[in-house]
Order: C-alpha cells, then structure tokens, then sequence
C-alpha cells in the first residue's frame, strides 16, 4: 500500500496556476483594462509566479538529491516538462496553418518556442490579431526561467556543497545577487527592456534559492509549521509596506508556502485524479485567446463565459494529463502514483 502523502504541495500549485488563470482572464477580455481590480490581480499573479519558483526550487532540489546520476536528473526534468510544452506550442500551430496557410511564420514560431525562445516569435499569423494582446501564450515566460534553472541547479548543487559549513552563506548570495539583478537593474539600464531582462534569470533567483534553503530545512518545516507560517506572514506583509522591504518577499513567501504545506489537518489530495496544475498554467492563456477571438465574451457576457472558460481549462488540462504528461513520466514518479489512488506517495519526487 502506498505511504501517506504528508503535504499539500500539489495543492498550492494548483492554487498558483488558478490565480494566474483568473488575472489573465480578465486582462485578455478587458474586463476592467488597466484598473485598480486588474492591478491588484496582477499582483496576485506575480506572487502566485514567485511561489511556482520557491516550490519548484525545494521539489527539483530534493529530485537532484535523490537522482542517482545527472542523466537520471536530467531525464526526470525532461519528462515532466517537455511533452505537454511541445502539445501546447504545437496544437496552435497546426490551427494557424490551416488558417492562415503561412508555412514560414508558423515554423518561425515553432522555432521560437519550441526551444523556450518564445519572446522572438510569440505571435501565430491568423490567430488572435487585432485583440488587446496578441500573443498566443503568454504565460510561457516562465518555462524558460524554469529551465535555465533546471540546467544551474547541478552547479549551484556542487558550489554549495563544497562551500560545507558556509552553505549557508552561499544561499545568502545567491539571494542577495538575485535581488540587486531584479529589483536594481531597471534603476541602472533605463528602459523597457531592462525591466523585462530583470525578470529573468538571475534576477528571479532569491525564489529559487529560498526553495533550495526550504528543501535543506525540510524536516523543521514540518515539524514547526506555524512558527514558519507566522515569520513570514510577518516578512510578506513587511514587504508591501515600502519598496526597500521589497527584498524579504521571498523569504517570507517561503514561510507561508512551507506553512501551508505541512500546518495540521487534512492534506486535500489534488492530484487524485491526476496532477493539472502543469496543464492549467499552459493551457489556459491559448484557450482565453480562443474564446476571446470566437466572441464568446460578448456573445453570453462576462459570468457564463468565465464559467465555461474553466470548465474547458481544466477539461483541456485532463486531456493533456491522461494523454501526454503521464505516459511520458516513468512509473514510480510522484504525480502518476498519486493520480488514481487515495493517498498520494510520500516523497514528492518530481520526476
């Protein structure tokens, strides 16, 4: 029999993926353009982002520790994230063409984005012209950062492992630099693109770095959650008080993340029927493009079609789970045995 899950991990990610669905929702259909609601919204989606990075930095870190060979860590990698990003980059294309009969640009876009290059093409001829935004995925920006850190972790690994006793210096480095990248780097290259260059790799690494100190704290999670949870809901709500407290976000979002986690109670086991959380974050952007493009919004207004848009985000995210994800993740991954059964396995290993 299966061991007893003992956290809600695939639960927040499922939480994170839907709050980032709900902000595109209504930034792609102008629901309240550029207003207070959709600021605050926003926000929300760019802290939802920020704990996919914290969870992803604990979760691939303990993958890396448990995988027997780099390959093993790379094959795992691989598995879990490349077939359904090829299905969602590919599904679109093969729309655009027979749309729009334009050879050259859709194999443009598929060069782009099928190497997480989305930003040189993230537009399909024939597809989502003349809409607020126009391009067909936009929530991918991500996959990219995800990737690049996927391919540091063995080095970052090896540096701190080396470093012993100062582990945690390291840690507080890699944190600190992230930090100056993100949050000073618009200040010194002035410009739209500094601020878009700031949200990349480095400058998302405190997030990651604050997931690798929670895999290293791992059993005091566990063991303290509500002492973690109450440092950083302290360290959260500090950081919104004045931009120079901005720093200690990751922090204390790691506190709430590892709170939520392992706090008491019932676990809710939201990979029963399989783990969507994947498919939610990258189904839902081209699907929203879709139904905006259809006139579906205008057609039955704002409540029915955010309803149905769900309904087909997470009947689209079942879909791509049963029919991609899980054949391509070998038997004893964490996601395929917790799918189906009562209890999910223990280790939250990411293969």
């Amino acid at each position: 029999m299966l061991p007893v899950q003992t956290n809600r991990f695939d639960l927040l990610r499922l939480v994170f993926a839907a709050v980032v669905c709900v902000f595109h929702a209504v930034a792609l259909t102008a629901l309240h353009p550029f207003g207070p609601f959709e600021t605050a919204l926003g926000q929300g989606a760019e802290v939802a982002i920020e704990g996919f990075f914290i969870t992803s930095g604990a979760l691939v870190a303990g993958s890396l520790a448990r995988a027997a060979t780099l390959a093993d860590y790379a094959g795992k990698r691989v598995r879990r994230l490349y077939p359904a990003y090829a299905t969602v980059i590919l599904v679109p294309a093969l729309i655009s063409l027979v749309l729009s009969r334009d050879l050259p640009g859709v194999l443009a876009y598929l060069g782009a984005n099928l190497t997480f290059l989305n930003f040189l093409a993230p537009n399909l001829p024939g597809l989502f012209e003349g809409q607020r935004f126009t391009e067909v995925n936009g929530a991918l920006w991500t996959l990219k950062i995800e990737v690049m850190f996927y391919l540091a972790l063995p080095l970052i690994a090896l540096v701190l492992r080396r470093m012993g006793r100062f582990w945690w210096v390291g840690i507080a480095v890699l944190y600190v630099g992230g930090e100056v990248w993100r949050l000073g780097l618009p200040h010194v290259w002035q410009g739209p693109e500094a601020y878009i260059l700031a949200r990349q790799l480095p400058g998302q690494m405190a997030f990651f770095a604050s997931g690798i100190a929670l895999w290293r704290l791992w059993g005091l999670a566990k063991a303290r959650p509500l002492l973690s949870g109450a440092v950083g809901l302290g360290l959260v709500l500090l950081s919104f008080v004045h931009p120079v407290f901005v720093p200690v976000r990751a922090a204390g979002l790691t506190g709430l993340i590892a709170c939520a986690a392992f706090a008491p109670g019932p676990v809710l086991n939201a990979a029963r029927f399989g783990d969507v959380s994947y498919g939610v974050y990258i189904t839902h952007f081209p699907i929203l493009q879709a139904l905006v493009m259809l006139g579906l919004f205008a057609a039955v207004g704002p409540i029915a079609a955010f309803a149905l848009t769900g309904f087909i985000v997470f009947a689209a995210s079942l879909l791509l789970w049963h029919s991609v994800e899980k054949l391509a993740l070998r038997p004893s991954s964490h996601y395929r045995q917790a799918a189906g059964t009562e209890h999910a396995v223990k280790r939250q290993e990411t293969a």
